[in-house]
């Protein structure tokens, strides 16, 4: 059986070392029809160089300025030099067991309703605690949060099931859904865009699909300076808030906002009993 093709989109801001890491566990998978893309978001630390050294078969495709994720990644989608059957879009802070590709594709090419397939994720510096097992949406209460979070692995995150929305650290997509769903939505430039992309897809008929099968490792907000950053909490609301404008019944918009910042609150102090006592 000939295997799809599939593009594996790496999207990068002065983070050399991790996303080396990254596309050294991405040439070790064991699915031969892909092609790596590695994005890079106008660095100045001399990632592309680096990668042009060490993998010099990876397509490298560099903007002149940080874009963001959003409008990176839909920057890398359109500049491809070929578009393939399948697309995958992966964080560059992660590192992906060999056969992570292949439980994705199955899927989608056994439910054509299927629009999304995202992977189960740990934590890269807690190996067996999980950061997703499929995500939740309720914009009518202001909640948007993972399945199985700070979690041990465990038999019950094992099953396929559909799920609210699959994370932008990993999915995997048919290119022609993406394309037909309008790509990222550029007004989220960080946080939100993966719940919005989920949503257009849910809105226009179509499933989002957790697959335990496949497994990644994931060093959570590298790049926004930790899991603990200040700067993480404010972008994840205002792209929440952003959410409940977009998706909200009007009718029920006071409460939904009304809730939102109860959350807000809420996350906000357990954030700072988190940062004190680094609770993973």
């Amino acid at each position: 059986m000939i295997e799809k093709s599939v593009n594996i989109i790496v999207l990068n801001w002065n983070q050399k070392k991790l996303s080396l890491d990254c596309l050294k566990s991405l040439e070790r998978a064991t699915y031969h029809n892909k092609h790596i893309v590695f994005v890079d978001n106008g660095s100045d630390d001399g990632s592309a160089n680096a990668v042009q050294n060490y993998y010099p078969n990876v397509e490298i495709i560099r903007s002149e300025k940080n874009l963001g994720y959003a409008k990176g990644n839909n920057f890398g989608f359109r500049s491809i030099s070929q578009q393939a059957d399948y697309t995958i879009f992966l964080n560059n802070d992660t590192f992906v067991e060999p056969s992570f590709i292949e439980p994705l594709i199955n899927q989608l090419e056994k439910e054509p309703k299927t629009i999304q397939v995202v992977p189960k994720i740990y934590y890269a510096d807690n190996k067996d605690s999980i950061w997703y097992a499929g995500g939740n949406v309720n914009l009518a209460f202001a909640q948007i949060n993972h399945r199985g979070i700070r979690s041990k692995d465990h038999e019950k995150y094992n099953s396929i099931k559909e799920v609210g929305y699959a994370t932008g650290c990993c999915f995997c997509i048919r290119t022609s859904d993406f394309d037909s769903l309008g790509m990222f939505d550029e007004n989220f430039q960080m946080y939100g865009e993966d719940v919005d992309l989920s949503l257009k897809a849910r809105n226009a008929g179509g499933s989002i699909t957790y697959v335990p099968k496949s497994q990644i490792w994931h060093h959570v907000s590298f790049s926004m300076g930790g899991k603990y950053s200040l700067l993480k909490w404010k972008k994840k609301y205002v792209s929440i808030y952003r959410l409940i404008l977009k998706y909200s019944n009007p009718i029920f918009f006071p409460l939904a906002f009304i809730l939102f910042l109860f959350n807000a609150v809420s996350s906000f102090i357990m954030f700072s009993i988190l940062k004190i006592f680094r609770i993973k």
